[in-house]
């Protein structure tokens, strides 16, 4: 099993570095790690560039986004598993040797994932809530994505999977056009076509910044049309089958509702919060948020953050 590793890079100065050194101290190293430079300002390729690793390979491309960058990485990627990893992210010292194991014992998966960690801006860090799965044991085959990825944290991230080249370019990719739910639409996709093994490790961290941790509001407006949205529904008429995958566009609905509320967006909340009672009429948290949207910022953030996931 030969892998390629992509970091895709944009102003990560201060960690892309350390984010690089948990890659090269794996107990059981990669075979290329792809470096893709997209536009920084802040001298981030520059930093990269004065490790000269045999292993590290250093690209750029002009300024144009995580989706081009990581698709980049796969075109260039010399190698048949693309193991994707954020420039401000860190593995677990084992974890390409647990994917490693995951791939020898589940030899039909194309994804190939594990449970993460997540790291606030004041450094604690907080394993993942998975409900749903219906394996006993450390590891198993996800067959219902969905229903999990609805009633937990996402189980899939950006620095925690491995995937075959093949399957990427079999759903062409990440999405273009898109600056915010991307890697789920992806997940998404590669969900109805493909198995996915998984390990309940936590053998990854996500490195947050206080937006992420209801600190401060969201840095990002979700997108007026919601593509995202849009192409979920696609998955839908064509996959009405798959088990929870209308109420996973709930979640996704819910997900923006949350953003618009922390912004005094009010209006949008109530629209998108609809729109999640539509898809999954049970989905409670939603019914709270249009009681949310009568009460004052100070208490709003307040109730926001002690019932986070």
């Amino acid at each position: 099993m030969k892998i390629s590793v992509v970091i895709p890079l944009y102003n990560k100065k201060d960690s892309i570095v350390n984010t690089i050194n948990t890659v090269l101290n794996q107990t059981v190293l990669p075979n290329e790690i792809i470096i893709v430079n997209d536009g920084s300002t802040d001298g981030s390729d520059k930093i990269v560039s004065k490790l000269e690793h045999p292993l590290v390979r250093l690209i750029y491309q002009n300024n144009s986004g995580v989706s081009v960058a990581r698709n980049t990485g796969v075109d260039k990627a010399k190698h048949e598993w693309i193991a994707f990893l954020d420039a401000d992210d860190i593995w677990n010292v084992n974890y390409l040797k647990e994917i490693k194991a995951l791939a020898k014992e589940y030899p039909n998966s194309n994804v190939l994932a594990t449970a993460y960690l997540m790291e606030d801006y004041k450094g604690k860090q907080t394993p993942i809530k998975l409900n749903k799965i219906t394996f006993k044991n450390d590891t198993g085959i996800l067959t219902n994505y969905f229903e999990v990825a609805t009633y937990s944290h996402p189980p899939l991230w950006s620095s925690a999977i491995v995937i075959k080249k093949e399957a990427l370019q079999e759903i062409n990719g990440f999405p273009l056009g898109i600056k915010s739910g991307e890697d789920l639409l992806t997940w998404a996709k590669l969900a109805i076509k493909n198995e996915i093994a998984y390990n309940l490790k936590a053998l990854a961290v996500f490195v947050q910044d206080s937006a992420h941790t209801y600190d401060n509001k969201p840095n990002r407006i979700p997108e007026k049309v919601d593509i995202v949205g849009q192409q979920l529904y696609d998955l839908y008429k064509k996959n009405k089958e798959v088990t929870c995958l209308k109420e996973y566009i709930s979640s996704w609905k819910k997900m923006r509702a949350s953003i618009y509320l922390r912004l005094g967006l009010r209006y949008k909340s109530i629209k998108e919060s609809l729109e999640a009672i539509y898809y999954n009429p049970s989905n409670k948290l939603v019914y709270a948020y249009l009681v949310l949207t009568i009460v004052p910022n100070s208490v709003l953030n307040k109730i926001l953050k002690k019932n986070q996931k």
